[in-house]
């Protein structure tokens, strides 16, 4: 393998320089989250499905699970990442119409959340 890696010119410090790395939720992440109604296809390849309990987070692998607790009410939703984003200052997770409603009224817009892996 290393020779084929060699005769494509591939080194493990290009590969390494290429990596791209995420970084897990540490025990919890408290931030701000809001929904998106999207469309099309999310970054997983996944078409968006609002009435989906999935979300978009900047580094979490996709298919990773979390428990969304809104730090107003203690409402709590589990949702699966399948999209990146979101990308305004102090929010950690966009929720789906579905799994936003579960934690706050759509009204509400942005709520604070704590953000756990399960």
């Amino acid at each position: 393998m290393a020779k084929t890696l060699a005769a494509a010119g591939i080194t493990l410090a290009s590969l390494a320089a290429s990596a791209v790395f995420f970084s897990p939720v540490a025990s919890a992440e408290t931030c701000k989250a809001s929904y998106y109604t999207g469309g099309g296809t999310t970054a997983s390849g996944e078409r968006f499905d609002p009435n989906k309990l999935t979300g978009a987070h900047k580094t979490l692998p996709f298919g990773t699970k979390v428990k969304v607790k809104n730090r107003s009410n203690g409402k709590t939703v589990t949702i699966r990442i399948n999209d990146r984003g979101p990308f305004i200052a102090g929010r950690c997770v966009d929720l789906t119409p579905r799994a936003f409603k579960a934690i706050a009224p759509l009204s509400q817009g942005v709520v604070g959340v704590t953000v756990t892996r399960v």
